[in-house]
């Protein structure tokens, strides 16, 4: 009798001690950065970037093997170049991307538009939109990048990182003179950052005005008459196009003797990545304008 209870106790016993790896986890239910309600019903383990930014954090949280597919301007890091191309912002390889089988699709509310979302969604793929719009939304965006994907932790670790170089900064610049900057990000036509901008607002952090940053467009023109009207004291110019000639630029500038920023040799050139893209390497973006601009507070 015994033998035969032993015998009836150890298969429910074995089944519920294999119960964690045999039963599915409760579906994540999710509201992404637009107000979207995304379900996913396990942990991602293929998942798809369509932007650089969003390629950049995925990486940096440690997910170099779950990434599966990227846009085509996904460049840092260099591993993910090795990654399949899915398209542009604007334009997608559909077709492309359901031939990876993702679980979990990631968009920005900066570039992929709505009916891009939503016929992603109508191919059966969980997607989920991230639309930070300044350093901090920055931060909010990792944060909520490591909790849909598992990696609460290395997160948090980024963030904490940011922060912390964030502070320095700031310390390092209070009460300081903050100079006029005037930052191109386009030569034909000449455009800058306006107000809202990432450029505007870490403009601002770095400890400078924006001549600019009263525009009511995010990405204002300017004629060279407002230009040499406002007087800006440091020029940088954002290298944006990859095909660009910048040292053509500089000298065009150098014919400007009248701009303070000309007469004394304050015209720089910034990567465009560090400062345009919302990811963990904007703060070097926000290290380098500070150092631009107060040299003698940050030397190297």
């Amino acid at each position: 009798m015994k033998k035969k209870l032993r015998r009836f106790f150890v298969i429910p016993l074995l089944f519920f001690s294999l119960w964690p790896s045999l039963a599915f986890t409760d579906s994540l239910r999710l509201t992404d950065e637009v107000g979207r309600k995304v379900i996913l019903s396990s942990s991602p383990q293929r998942i798809i970037s369509l932007a650089p930014n969003i390629t950049e954090i995925l990486f940096g949280l440690g997910l170099d093997q779950e990434v599966v597919g990227v846009s085509i301007h996904c460049n840092f890091p260099e591993k993910a170049r090795t990654k399949v191309r899915v398209g542009s912002l604007i334009s997608l390889d559909f077709e492309r991307i359901v031939s990876l089988k993702p679980d979990l699709v990631i968009a920005t509310g900066a570039g992929n538009t709505r009916d891009m979302v939503e016929r992603l969604e109508r191919l059966g793929l969980p997607t989920y939109v991230i639309f930070p719009k300044n350093f901090d939304d920055v931060l909010k965006s990792i944060d909520h990048l490591g909790k849909v994907v598992g990696r609460e932790k290395q997160a948090a670790g980024i963030i904490q990182g940011m922060e912390r170089r964030r502070q320095r900064v700031v310390e390092l610049i209070r009460g300081i003179r903050r100079p006029k900057i005037f930052l191109q990000i386009g030569e034909i036509p000449m455009i800058t950052v306006g107000r809202q901008s990432f450029g505007d607002d870490l403009i601002r952090l770095a400890g400078g005005e924006n001549i600019a940053g009263e525009e009511k467009e995010m990405y204002p023109r300017l004629g060279m008459e407002e230009i040499l009207k406002r007087s800006p004291e440091v020029i940088v110019i954002s290298s944006m196009n990859p095909r660009g000639d910048y040292l053509r630029i500089l000298r065009e500038w150098s014919r400007w003797k009248m701009i303070p920023a000309v007469k004394n040799g304050r015209v720089h050139i910034i990567d465009s990545d560090l400062i345009d893209r919302p990811s963990p390497r904007m703060i070097d973006g926000l290290e380098e304008i500070a150092r631009i601009l107060h040299p003698e507070r940050f030397k190297k």
